[in-house]
This record gives C-alpha cells, structure tokens and sequence, in this order.
C-alpha cells in the first residue's frame, strides 16, 4: 500500500508520481528522477532513504530472527515488525528463482508444519492464540534459525518466519 507508506512518510501529496511505477521502478528511484519529476530537495532526500530502508528489510529481518531466537527482548522486534508491515511488499513469486530453490519451495508449501496445513482445522485455530499455529509450526524450530534458508527477495517469507518465532 504504497499511498498509506507514503501518508506516514508524510509525503503522500507525491502518492500520484508513484501510482504510475512498478515495485521494482519505485525501489530503482534515484534522486535525478525525482528531481525531474519536480520533487523537492527534502523531500527527494527523505524518498531515497526511504526506499534503502526498504532494501534492507530482508537483512533486518534475519537479524530480528537472530534476537529472538538468542532469547531477547521481544519489545523491539515487534515495534521493527509494525513498522515494516505499513510498508510497501511485493507478493513472492519464485519464477526468477533457479529450479533447486523452486522445489524447496514446493516442498515447504506441501510439508504438514506448513502454514497452509492449518487452514482445514476450522474454528479450533482462531480460538487460542497459541493454538494450531504453535503446535504445527514451532516444534521443530527450536535451538535453530529455521530450516531451509529462504530465497533472497522472500520477504513475506521472511515476515512469516520471524512471526512463528
């Protein structure tokens, strides 16, 4: 949601310039388009470093997987985590990826801890929120990082990763 980034940004009077962009021409911005695109200097500056926070993500949210999985606080990871989910993510599509990592991930999707695996269990999930999701999911992720790594660019892969911690 692009236009509600932009509103916490405090920049939204430009959520126009960016509904004619792709994700990927958005995350390739450089301060010379703005500027012919009559951005203003401050503005421009603030826009650039946003979209390198936004290139940083998948980094941080490995090192948020890192904290919680040592055992720390959980106030700050949850905070990182707010944030991140009022920003800009592009639905994960393995087609770039090589054949190996696709079948890794068609693995993962039909594999009984996956998320999906939970979906059939009714109302039983929705009562607790412990429930399911911790029975099917987390047993097998304690004392590691979590399994199979996650193909660079998974970053609702990674989001979800770093929830089930």
């Amino acid at each position: 949601d692009v236009p509600a980034w932009l509103k916490s940004l405090r920049l939204h009077k430009y959520a126009a310039l960016f509904s004619q962009m792709t994700y990927e021409e958005m995350m390739a911005l450089t301060e010379c388009q703005l500027e012919a695109q009559n951005v203003t200097k401050g503005a421009r500056h603030k826009i650039i470093i946003s979209i390198q926070k936004l290139k940083e993500r998948q980094n941080l949210l490995k090192s948020l997987e890192r904290d919680i999985l040592e055992g720390g606080n959980l106030r700050i990871p949850l905070q990182e985590l707010h944030q991140m989910i009022l920003t800009p993510i592009k639905a994960y599509s393995s087609q770039n990826s090589s054949p190996e990592e696709q079948s890794r991930d068609v693995e993962s999707h039909h594999h009984p801890s996956s998320l999906l695996a939970s979906e059939g269990q009714g109302s039983d999930c929705k009562d607790s929120a412990t429930g399911g999701m911790q029975q099917h999911h987390l047993p097998g992720c304690e004392g590691e990082s979590g399994g199979a790594p996650l193909p660079e660019g998974d970053l609702p892969g990674q989001f979800t990763r770093v929830m089930g911690k």
